[in-house]
């Protein structure tokens, strides 16, 4: 019994983690999101960021 609720002690807390990281982030194309892709280096840009910034950002 205690390793059921240890389990799902650790399943509520991850769940609660993930969505408070996951509610930080701005929304692809969004102003804000186009400014913190302007200060990220570039190099550090995956193919997808790149992508959406050229097409929410630039164009």
């Amino acid at each position: 019994m205690k390793l059921l609720s240890k389990n799902i002690a650790v399943v509520v807390v991850s769940m609660f983690a993930f969505g408070m990281l996951s509610a930080c982030s701005p929304e692809v194309g969004s102003e804000e999101w186009c400014e913190e892709l302007k200060e990220k280096p570039k190099g550090d840009l995956t193919s997808n960021e790149a992508a959406d910034f050229a097409k929410h950002c630039i164009f």
